[in-house]
């Protein structure tokens, strides 16, 4: 079976068997992104509990076609983490993203899509240290630019990049 990359190109199979099972993980984790960004946006917007939201995922998004589009496999354990996370944190995690916006853009004043995204890489970036900061990082443009313009998706860079260096000063010092 070929691997699909996000904009459903097929990539060549990896050489070896490692290579194989972490690009399957890589994978899972870039779906549970996904979903996690698409369930915090949910629940601001509609204001889902986070159990309902964890039953509703992976019953129906998760894996499975939904709307006509296929959702690749997701690292169920990842996404509830950084689900759960945000909510646990947000408080704590609003104002950083806050300080890291330009001038005169407050938080509430970014798309409810673009705040699930920088909450959920702010989390990462703090909480998962098994995730490099340029992937955590990496990988959530990538999510971004699933939702929004290229330069909306270049403030997405720059945000995360600025509170990477601020929970991973050590990696992105080299």
């Amino acid at each position: 079976m070929m691997a699909v990359d996000k904009n459903g190109q097929e990539r060549k199979p990896a050489r070896n068997l490692d290579n194989k099972a972490l690009d399957r993980k890589a994978n899972r984790r870039g779906a549970a992104r996904l979903a996690a960004v698409q369930a915090l946006y949910q629940m601001d917007i509609g204001g889902a509990g986070l159990n309902d939201i964890f039953a509703e995922f992976e019953s129906h998004w998760l894996g499975n076609e939904v709307e006509g589009d296929t959702y690749l496999p997701a690292e169920a354990a990842f996404f509830r983490d950084v689900v759960a996370g945000v909510v646990r944190d947000q408080a704590r995690l609003d104002p950083l993203i806050d300080e890291a916006l330009s001038k005169g853009w407050p938080l509430k004043r970014i798309d409810a899509i673009l705040r699930a995204v920088l909450r959920a890489g702010s989390y990462e970036l703090e909480h998962r240290k098994d995730v490099p900061g340029r992937v955590v990082v990496s990988e959530y443009v990538d999510v971004a630019h699933a939702f929004v313009e290229a330069d909306e998706t270049g403030m997405v860079n720059a945000v995360l990049d600025q509170i990477a260096r601020q929970f991973r000063s050590d990696e992105f010092a080299r």
